[in-house]
């Protein structure tokens, strides 16, 4: 059954989450009303935010740049141009289009950016129920927006739900992939009261926390998020294929990277600040002193969430600090 208190927040009673200090606005491309010529230019910036999910890792801030500067269709364009034709008017002599950015990486971009097939991939998406959501759309969560030039090109989405009213009201819970019989039991049990009072529970669909997580809220017929570190239609690990199955019927799996694309180290580290930054706060349930989940807490502490942790019941173990270790450990 489809949960019901999280899709009906109180949006009047629920405040936008607060931007970062210092953190500029990045602005809203894409184009959400305005007859025919409006809807084909936000169809444009679909298909060239889609091309860029295969062009650009996800976080990179060079691209993000220059999407701010060129706009995702500009910037695509620009990448797609032949060697000779490439300059642009408001660039010097010789720098080219993307000046600060090193050889290798633009190499890399126009290789992958040619090779994209934008169409192809959100019909693969459609197939599934699902859809791609870019910055300017209703359902786009503008805290998003905080990260700046790390923001998202877009998301990848599965399942029923709008994401900017369920991120309104929503709590990440985080932790060990090989954590113990306890952190299991803490993480289910707060994500099911998490879920009971109508809050969204957000988490990586990994092993360990991150699966009690998920499964706390589904049991207690709640809302969850699983924000994923490859393809929407990619089940990772593999042994979550059911468990990422149910959260899309019940709630939503989300993800930066294209239909089919599969995880890498680095991608999961980056994942992690999407998770912080869509929630209202971020709790580390588990974790030893290098557990990748401290990058979730330390992004969330960077961009002015909330960021809380378990004590351990076990007095100098390894399984978790206590509280002030672990705000200190994020900041």
């Amino acid at each position: 059954m489809t949960p019901s208190a999280p899709g009906t927040p109180d949006t009047s009673a629920t405040p936008d989450v607060p931007s970062a200090p210092g953190t500029p606005a990045v602005p809203d491309i894409a184009v959400t009303s305005g007859g025919p010529a409006a809807s084909a230019a936000l169809a444009d910036e679909r298909l060239a935010r889609a091309a860029l999910t295969r062009t650009v890792e996800p976080g990179d801030e060079h691209a993000g740049r220059w999407i701010r500067r060129y706009g995702a269709t500009g910037f695509l364009e620009r990448l797609l141009r032949p060697e000779e034709t490439r300059p642009d008017d408001d660039t010097r002599p010789g720098e080219g289009p993307f000046p600060g950015t090193g050889r290798k990486r633009v190499a890399s971009w126009r290789l992958r950016a040619a090779a994209a097939e934008p169409a192809r991939d959100l019909d693969a998406v459609h197939a599934l129920g699902g859809r791609f959501l870019v910055p300017g759309d209703t359902a786009w969560p503008r805290q998003l927006d905080d990260l700046g030039d790390a923001r998202p090109v877009g998301l990848w989405l599965r399942g029923p739900a709008d994401l900017r009213t369920w991120a309104l009201r929503s709590v990440a819970l985080v932790g060990a992939r090989a954590c113990t019989p306890y952190g299991a039991h803490v993480a289910t049990d707060l994500a099911t009261s998490l879920a009971r009072k109508g809050w969204v529970v957000v988490s990586g669909a990994a092993y360990g926390i991150d699966a009690a997580a998920h499964r706390g809220a589904l049991a207690a017929d709640g809302a969850t998020i699983a924000v994923l570190a490859c393809g929407v239609d990619v089940s990772y690990p593999r042994g979550h294929d059911r468990l990422i199955r149910r959260v899309a019927e019940q709630g939503l799996v989300a993800g930066e990277l294209p239909p089919g694309s599969h995880p890498t180290p680095s991608r999961f580290i980056l994942r992690n600040r999407v998770i912080a930054a869509l929630t209202r706060g971020t709790v580390v349930v588990e974790a030893q002193h290098r557990s990748g989940s401290l990058s979730t807490a330390r992004a969330a502490t960077r961009l002015g969430r909330h960021t809380m942790g378990v004590p351990t019941p076990v007095p100098g173990g390894t399984v978790l600090a206590p509280i002030r270790f672990r705000v200190a450990i994020a900041a």
